[in-house]
């Protein structure tokens, strides 16, 4: 084996370092992409808050698990399924999984819907 390509533990372990700092990196970019600053998702945060307090913050979570998170884990689901399939295997558990992140998303949706409707007051 030639020299450049073997690994000694000192070249792991730089190597290991420098993946470590190019990973610090990343999470404040997406951190600093998903920031709403004062604007409150959805046109309301929580009564009289802001999306920069907590419970903004916590309406905002609740809000990007249920349009983002639920939908593209059930889509991962359904492939998951489907390729289930194709090598013959069960796939009632990839399915249920897709239909019960689908539940979690419409169920955080109508609890929005909800709370929209209620704020107007009883009329």
């Amino acid at each position: 084996m030639p020299r450049l390509l073997k690994a000694t533990p000192l070249k792991r372990m730089t190597a290991l370092f420098l993946w470590f700092v190019l990973l610090g990196q990343v999470p404040p970019i997406l951190v600093h992409a998903q920031n709403l600053g004062a604007t409150p998702q959805v046109n309301k945060a929580v009564q009289g808050q802001t999306a920069a307090q907590p419970e903004g913050a916590f309406l905002n979570l609740v809000n990007w698990v249920g349009n983002v998170i639920a939908p593209v884990g059930a889509a991962l689901c359904v492939v998951m399924a489907i390729i289930s399939y194709t090598h013959g295997r069960g796939v009632a558990r990839w399915a249920i999984a897709a239909a019960g992140l689908l539940m979690v998303s419409g169920l955080t949706r109508l609890i929005e819907y909800w709370i929209q409707q209620g704020q107007a007051g009883v009329q």
